[in-house]
This record gives structure tokens, C-alpha cells and sequence, in this order.
């Protein structure tokens, strides 16, 4: 039996270039290593996405418990690879703009760094092999969230 620190995941070969992965949780994602006719993102484009999607949870949730009115948060995501095999990343760089009403710069300063520095397993993890950078900046909404 599987204790709490430990996932499982199958990927399983879907025909052509395209595999599916499913978790252990029961979901499924679609992969391709066809960047180019591929019917689904590549591994490398899921890996950038995965720290994007981990950096991005932490911000808004941080962001939320300091009261901050958050209607918006997109995180764009740059991954430069080396020229030789394997064509592994040598920098992944996060740039988060938040919108919102009267949100705080200081409070979006810190909830990007405490994702990066703390909170984002895959962010971190990816810190060992790269550099990984984060900036930011902030938008007004123009509507009004409710709550």
C-alpha cells in the first residue's frame, strides 16, 4: 500500500507519437512528441506547464488569504533548451500577471516568491537541474468580483 509520499502514474502508448498518462487519482492527460503535427502537448511542453500550473495554485491561494481581490492570474512560461541530446531545459522562466481591483504589488512580490522559495514542489525541484526565474506584473480589473 501506497503511503502518502508516493504517486503512481501508466503511460500507455496511444498509436503513432501520442501516449496517455493516467494518475493514480483516475485522470488523463494526453501527450505527443510530435511538436509539430501532434494532436497534444509534448512531455517538455507538459513539464513547463505542470510548474506553471503548481507556481500559479500557490500564488492565487496566497494572494486570497492576504484578502487580495484576485480576478484574474496567467502565467506565461519561457523554456530554453540546449542545442545537443538529450534537448533538456537550461532555463525556464515564469512571468505571472495578476489582475485584479487594488491588488497589492508588494503582496503579488511575495506570493510569487514564497511559491518559488517554498511552496511549488515542481518549481523547486526543477531549481536543482536549471535556473528558474519568476517576475511579475499587475492589472487592474474592470469587473468586480463577487464575494
Amino acid at each position: 500500500m501506497a503511503g502518502d509520499n508516493q504517486l503512481h502514474a501508466t503511460v500507455s502508448w496511444a498509436g503513432d507519437s501520442s501516449f496517455i498518462g493516467r494518475s493514480g487519482s483516475g485522470h488523463a492527460v494526453m501527450f505527443d512528441s510530435n511538436k509539430d503535427e501532434g494532436v497534444a502537448p509534448t512531455p517538455m511542453e507538459t513539464l513547463l506547464m505542470a510548474a506553471g500550473a503548481c507556481s500559479s495554485v500557490d500564488v492565487v491561494s496566497i494572494l486570497q488569504k492576504a484578502k487580495q481581490q484576485v480576478t484574474d492570474c496567467r502565467v506565461v512560461l519561457t523554456g530554453d533548451r540546449v542545442d545537443t541530446v538529450p534537448r533538456v531545459f537550461s532555463k525556464i522562466h515564469l512571468h505571472f500577471e495578476v489582475t485584479g481591483f487594488d491588488v497589492s504589488e508588494k503582496h503579488v512580490e511575495r506570493a510569487v516568491n514564497l511559491s518559488a522559495e517554498k511552496y511549488c514542489s515542481v518549481s523547486i525541484m526543477l531549481q536543482q537541474a536549471m535556473t528558474v526565474t519568476h517576475s511579475f506584473s499587475v492589472h487592474a480589473s474592470e469587473i468586480k468580483p463577487v464575494g
